[in-house]
């Protein structure tokens, strides 16, 4: 044995090198290192130390075994035709370390199985092995059997061949020979010379003796390194699969060839076993509420084409990629012999919610109040002065764009004020801070009354189920009567406290603060009688006021928080986003670290704007809201494609409809309240015949792939309060894009009014110029029957059409033939002249008619 490294005896003994080094530390050997010499004492030491360790006291014979196949042709002796038989003969020899075994007989010791020096071979694997010597004692014998028998029958049939051959006598006529057996003496004959031919070659019978001397000394260099090897080598493991070669049906009686090699047939221990299924399995499809054909498909495990078919059968044309509903998508499931399972899609959003405990006691809270009125009647005035602030003055044409939240501390207490825009767009923001507000401010002026927006307010009020105190400002202008906005108010079921009703009524002027102090008392002592109260103490929840992309922050998301406390770095979800809480800041734009109930702040961090009025809430893990927020979009995905599938009834209907002209605008606005209140004003623009289509609309500015999808869609840009950056510039100036900024939602919605109505097709209208009465009829060669008619209206006109009226009613219309005044002719018959008229392809003019001449001319429509 030759020294060798930790590594190196690893590789050798097919063991790790830290379990190596590990029996070394025990043997009490000093390698500590993969890269340390194991000299040969220290071999010995170590296998005597495993030795050891495994109850063996004296070492075994170390050998290994050499499988040797040859393949021999017996030929049969005799005169006449000689035959061969290829016969394979296999032999095992097993070689034995020299000194361990001396005098044993090595072949009785390799049917017994080898122990290993690392590893006790397990039971399996002896059982194995011995199934296999015993599948090699019973091969072996079959092949001595099968060689000793074809030895036999070619020693047969060349006896029989030679008797065959003797009977036949001298002189005696042989019987004919057919020409086949002609030609096999032949060869025959051949073959014979050849193999007296081949015996009688020195040369050849040289070349076969140095072959037999090079073949024995290969052996013999075999043997010589098979003992190298067991004599540097002290253990060798036995790796062998346990394999039988079905020897039998490879040793057979194979004339002139040589047996073909068989595939081994491994056994039936290590084959896999299938366990065929004892009851049907029952396929359940899982279904939301809505679901592509194409994933229909891949969760029934049915091709797609079949899928469409079988809706075809049920009147309901759809492609691959149509989206169909729940209910349709269950009867297709059930028509393929399946069943089916509704998945409720707010499973993840319930169980969200279901985490949200609060164990605290509700404590009150400040009164969170919403000012609602009409455009310029004095809202954000009224909480400018509340306030001590100026807000009224930025505001672009004097209204509220935004949806505005403060927190004012008052004399009287802190009161949560949302400040709501009174333009008819802004009905759905509106609609929002009546659903989020414990108390509505009804603002009406008091020279102006109840106005359209008015009983907007008071209607999301009373749906809402929110107490009203009504403020009637501008108390100091001329014109100002409180009764008469009392008495429409009161004819719309909102009644005064004193006149009997449930409302207070406040008279104060914005300006001046006049009645403000009263203003706020009832509003207090509304929030009194409402005893509103909050839990403190747990995850935040609430509503999404306004939210909005700044190019610096990123987006910001203004909340009110309506139980808990919101934290920084709390994970929240809100509509269709999710973020942690990077930064919160108040009304005033101060970082605070948090905000309680009844408290409005600006959110950074969220990685978008989500909807005005859509629910936030803290969750437990970001994954959790994660997926959430991704329910969320699918859902709104899915709604938005899921359009009714085209049926025939529906496609009937379709045929001869009018198309519709459409505008297509992409618009990008500065926060997400303006942005929905102008989409759902262009979108009730228009009629039958041209409508509004917002192909693109998003927070923040105007960038190179609105430009781009802008240039595709053939569409007309629209900025509120954002502008275009450079790289969008570009695209526009070079695609000629018509490109609109704006700062007053009104102003916008009036422009694309205008634009509607110039795509409007032009109205035909008709202006009766004059009329003439028949007083008698005329026979004329030359123009048929001619009227002798008197011009009673108007002027009559050669040049413009005509429709004879008979009692009233509509008989003709057409154009003039002649119009004659005595003999000459003229192009026009005033009122009170006698004429002669003749009407072009009529001659059934009768007297008593009237002949009406009329003009038509095109005007522009208006929406």
């Amino acid at each position: 044995m030759a020294d060798k490294s930790v590594e190196q005896l690893s590789e050798t003994l097919s063991v790790t090198v830290e379990r190596l080094l590990e029996q070394m530390q025990e043997a009490g050997l000093p390698q500590k290192k993969s890269d340390d010499q194991v000299t040969e004492e220290h071999q010995t030491e170590l296998l005597a130390y495993l030795k050891r360790s495994h109850g063996e006291s004296e070492p075994e014979p170390k050998k290994i075994t050499l499988k040797r196949r040859t393949n021999l042709t017996l030929k049969g002796g005799g005169s006449g035709r000689g035959r061969s038989v290829s016969v394979e003969v296999r032999k095992k020899r097993t070689y034995v370390r020299r000194g361990t075994a001396e005098g044993e007989n090595a072949e009785s010791l390799s049917v017994e199985p080898e122990k290993s020096d690392i590893a006790s071979i397990s039971e399996d694997e002896a059982r194995r092995r011995a199934a296999h010597e015993e599948a090699e004692a019973q091969a072996e014998k079959r092949r001595e059997e099968v060689a000793r028998k074809a030895a036999e029958l070619a020693e047969k049939k060349d006896k029989e061949e030679a008797q065959k051959k003797e009977s036949a006598k001298p002189g005696e006529a042989k019987p004919a020979q057919t020409a086949a057996e002609i030609e096999e003496s032949r060869v025959s004959a051949r073959k014979d010379k050849r193999d007296r031919h081949d015996l009688d070659d020195g040369d050849v019978l040289q070349k076969k003796s140095k072959h037999g001397d090079r073949k024995r000394r290969v052996e013999e260099l075999l043997e010589h390194e098979v003992e190298e090897i067991l004599v540097d080598v002290d253990v060798v493991v036995d790796d062998d699969v346990a394999e039988v070669k079905d020897d039998s049906s490879t040793l057979g009686l194979q004339v002139g060839a040589r047996p073909k090699k068989r595939k081994p047939v491994r056994m039936a221990a290590q084959q896999h076993k299938f366990t065929a299924p004892t009851e049907d399995v029952k396929r359940v499809v899982e279904l939301g509420e809505a679901i592509s054909v194409q994933q229909l498909s891949q969760r029934m495990s049915v091709k797609a084409t079949a899928v469409i078919k079988k809706l075809f059968e049920m009147d309901i044309m759809a492609t691959i990629n149509q989206v169909i509903d729940q209910d349709t998508a269950m009867l297709v499931v059930s028509e393929f012999g399946l069943e089916s399972k509704a998945i409720d899609s707010d499973t993840a959003e319930k169980s969200l919610t279901e985490e949200l405990v609060y164990e605290a006691d509700a404590v009150s809270r400040a009164p969170v109040v919403t000012v609602m009125g009409h455009v310029d009647h004095g809202k954000t005035s009224l909480l400018d002065y509340v306030r001590k602030a100026t807000v009224a003055e930025g505001e672009a044409g004097g209204i509220t764009q935004h949806i505005g939240a403060y927190r004012v501390q008052t004399e009287r207490g802190e009161i949560c004020f949302i400040d709501t825009p009174g333009h008819a767009a802004f009905t759905a923001m509106r609609a929002r801070g009546a659903n989020c507000t414990d108390i509505v401010i009804l603002v009406v002026a008091a020279d102006d009354g109840v106005m359209p927006q008015t009983e907007e307010a008071i209607a999301h009020s009373k749906g809402a189920e929110v107490p009203m105190v009504v403020a009637i400002n501008k108390i100091d202008t001329e014109g100002a009567d409180p009764d008469r906005v009392k008495n429409e108010l009161a004819s719309r079921e909102v009644i005064p406290d004193d006149w009997g009703g449930d409302t207070q009524f406040v008279s104060l002027s914005a300006l001046t603060g006049e009645g403000v102090d009263a203003l706020l008392e009832a509003v207090l002592l509304q929030a009194e009688l409402l005893e509103l109260t909050a839990v403190e103490d747990g995850p935040a929840q609430g509503v999404v006021i306004e939210s909005e992309l700044d190019k610096g922050r990123g987006p910001v998301a203004t909340l009110l928080i309506q139980e808990g406390t919101l934290s920084q770095g709390d994970i929240i979800v809100a509509g269709e986003q999710f973020g942690r809480v990077r930064a919160l800041l108040d009304e005033n734009n101060k970082p605070v670290k948090k905000a309680g109930p009844a408290t409005p702040v600006a959110v950074l961090g969220l990685d978008g704007t989500p909807g005005a009025g859509d629910s936030f809430m803290v969750t437990k893990d970001e994954k959790r809201a994660r997926e959430v927020a991704q329910l969320r979009r699918d859902k709104a995905n899915d709604q938005r494609l899921a359009t009714p599938a085209v049926s025939l009834d529906n496609l009937l209907e379709s045929f001869g409809a009018s198309e519709t002209q459409l505008l297509n605008i992409v618009v990008k606005a500065d926060v997400r309240g303006s942005l929905e209140a102008i989409v759902s004003s262009l979108k009730d623009l228009g009629n039958d015949e041209v409508q509004v289509n917002v192909v693109l609309s998003g927070v923040g500015a105007i960038t190179e792939s609105d430009a781009t999808y802008a240039v595709a869609s053939g569409a007309v840009l629209f900025g509120f309060n954002v502008r275009a950056d450079s790289s969008a510039k570009r695209i526009i100036e070079s695609e000629g894009l018509d490109l609109r900024y704006y700062k007053v939602i009104y102003d916008l919605v009036d422009d694309v009014k205008a634009a509607l109505s110039g795509m409007l097709s032009p109205e035909i209208r008709e202006d009766i110029v004059g009329i003439a009465q028949v007083k008698e009829v005329f026979d004329s060669k030359k123009f048929g029957n001619i009227a002798g008619c008197m011009v009673t209206e108007g002027t009559v006109s050669r040049q413009k059409k005509i429709r004879v009226l008979r009692e009233n009613v509509v008989i003709y219309e057409g154009e003039l033939e002649s119009l004659r005044h005595f003999k000459d002719e003229v192009e026009d018959v005033r009122s009170g002249t006698e004429c002669g008229i003749g009407v072009r392809n009529y001659n059934d003019v009768k007297t008593g008619d009237q002949i009406e001449v009329f003009d038509t001319r095109e005007v522009a429509r208006q929406l």
